[in-house]
C-alpha cells in the first residue's frame, strides 16, 4: 500500500508540473463527450475521455501485474 501511495503521489506531482503542456491535449473535448450549455447553466460529462483513461490505466496495471 505504501508503494502505491508513493507512486500515485509522484504521478500527481508530475502531472501538476507538466500541466501547461498536458492541457493542450484534447482530453475532455473528444467526440462523444457530452457538453450542454444553456443560459445560466453548463454541464460537461467527458464519457469518451473517461473510457480512454480507464482503458489505458487498465493496460498499464495489467503489465505491472505480469
Amino acid at each position: 500500500m505504501q508503494k502505491l501511495l508513493i507512486v500515485l503521489g509522484l504521478v500527481l506531482l508530475a502531472a501538476g508540473l507538466l500541466w501547461p503542456w498536458l492541457r493542450r491535449f484534447p482530453f475532455g473535448r473528444l467526440p462523444g463527450d457530452i457538453h450542454v450549455v444553456r443560459e445560466g447553466f453548463s454541464f460537461n460529462f467527458p464519457i469518451v475521455t473517461c473510457l480512454i483513461i480507464s482503458i489505458v490505466v487498465s493496460i498499464v496495471l495489467w503489465f505491472f501485474r505480469r
